[in-house]
């Protein structure tokens, strides 16, 4: 499921970036990999997304989450 489907408080586990080389790359550099366990902070169905991933909030834009795909649990 994308990662902006997520409701808040929830851990899920990242699968996989869909989207180009660069938009992995950028994510990857903050912690976005295959494998990474992240929490949605905030996600208010429009707006960006607060996501938790090592220990850090981040920010990203519902285009950009919904290319991240993930699934339940840790």
């Amino acid at each position: 499921m994308p990662l902006s489907f997520v409701p808040p408080g929830e851990p899920v586990t990242i699968v996989q970036l869909s989207r180009g080389f660069g938009f992995m790359a950028r994510l990857a550099a903050l912690g976005f990999t295959p494998g990474a366990e992240v929490r949605v902070v905030r996600n208010q169905g429009r707006g960006p997304l607060i996501v938790s991933v090592l220990d850090t909030e981040v920010a990203l834009g519902r285009g950009q989450a919904a290319h991240i795909i993930v699934r339940r649990g840790r």
